[in-house]
């Protein structure tokens, strides 16, 4: 289980936080840290890291406050320190429209690394559901992500839960021959608008 002592969530403000967290090794890297500290040879081992680039990844890490030093010790001379995570989740900002999201793009990446003969459970519902139905099924997935996070056990394989429930953009509604050619006008003007825009912002 996580450190006891831990805070419950981190929430990623800045935009050094949000590099950090961005990258595929670093996330791999604070998934091992998840359940207990290890050091930067271990996290190597478990990553399957060169311990130069596990120490770097982890010193970015550190340098953003999203794990932190928790016990050290001497061995032949040397001091090993014992990396955990700051907080017990984190939660990242909203990606905003058209913007990336970071935990998705994650999961995707790891599941596609997964061995491909293990078991795995994988599928895509669409529904129609009120605004109460929705916030109950939010409220009963984020419940049952905790409820299982609690029974992890660290002696045990890893394994990742992912879900999003999200409401699609609505589409709209096709409109007259006339308001389709006004429509493409206007698309075209918005078209060159936007390359323009883009030309400025290089």
């Amino acid at each position: 289980m996580p450190t006891d002592d831990l805070p419950e969530t981190f929430h990623v403000t800045t935009d050094e936080q949000l590099r950090a967290v961005s990258n595929l090794t670093r996330h791999r890297i604070m998934a091992v840290l998840r359940f207990e500290p290890a050091t930067i040879t271990q996290i190597a081992e478990r990553v399957g890291l060169a311990k130069g680039s596990s120490s770097y990844h982890v010193r970015l890490l550190e340098r953003a406050g999203l794990v932190k030093v928790v016990r050290t010790r001497k061995v032949r001379g040397v001091t090993e320190r014992y990396y955990a995570m700051a907080a017990r989740s984190i939660v990242l900002p909203d990606p905003g429209e058209g913007g990336p999201d970071v935990l998705m793009r994650h999961a995707v990446a790891d599941l596609e690394a997964a061995p491909p003969d293990g078991e795995r459970h994988v599928r895509m519902a669409h529904l129609r559901l009120t605004e109460a139905q929705f916030a109950e099924l939010g409220a009963r997935l984020q419940a049952l992500a905790d409820e299982y996070r609690e029974l992890s056990d660290p002696s045990l394989p890893d394994a990742s839960l992912v879900f999003a429930l999200f409401r699609q953009r609505a589409s709209r509604p096709k409109g007259t021959p006339s308001d389709l050619r006004r429509s493409e006008a206007a698309d075209r003007v918005r078209t060159a608008v936007d390359r323009a825009d883009g030309v400025l912002a290089r």
